[in-house]
């Protein structure tokens, strides 16, 4: 960890970073519940790839990993991933969910470049708008929490995503993951 806020200790984690300043991330929360367990025509493991592309679009390692093991947790191997990192075109992913990862990434790397275009390639793929702003919600989240992890110092999960035992990836999907994560850090949500 890079040391960013004295108050943290050196080994910060990001649930040091939410019991310190509770107060103001409990709304965030709630809002990233909603967004990665709640009702979409995305599946939870389309939501947790997702998480984890833009957090390695961003560079942030913390989140990446941590992402890359919840996708871990929903079938989704971590080489896939990785191969995304590398080149979209040609990472064995779905065909139809190539444009809304192409939608994020560009989302990410340059929003003000976006176009009708983008959408419709979406929409083309045969995705319905609310898949399309679940898509949109889940990078933005990723985004803001980030530069929240990046912005703290927080660099590591201490964990290889590849190494994560079945227990901790059985309670990575749960539907109450981050609420639960919330709570035990001190958040009344």
């Amino acid at each position: 960890m890079k040391r960013l806020f004295p108050s943290l200790p050196q080994d910060a984690t990001l649930g040091g970073v939410i019991r310190r300043f509770a107060d103001k991330l409990t709304p965030w929360c709630e809002y990233e519940s909603l967004v990665m367990r709640g009702k979409s025509d995305l599946s939870f493991s389309e939501r947790e790839l997702i998480a984890a592309y833009v957090s390695g679009l961003n560079a942030c390692s913390y989140c990446h990993d941590a992402h890359t093991a919840f996708a871990r947790a929903y079938g989704i191997d971590p080489k896939l991933i990785e191969a995304l990192m590398e080149d979209i075109d040609s990472a064995p992913v779905d065909q139809r969910f190539k444009p809304i990862l192409a939608y994020v990434s560009k989302l990410t790397l340059s929003p003000a470049l976006m176009v009708e275009e983008d959408a419709k390639a979406v929409f083309d793929a045969g995705w319905s708008e609310d898949a399309l702003f679940d898509a949109i919600q889940v990078c933005g989240v990723f985004n803001l929490v980030n530069r929240l992890v990046e912005g703290t110092g927080i660099s590591r999960i201490g964990s290889d995503p590849n190494e994560i035992d079945e227990q901790t990836l059985a309670e990575f999907r749960s539907k109450t993951f981050y609420t639960d994560f919330g709570r035990a850090n001190g958040l009344d949500v």
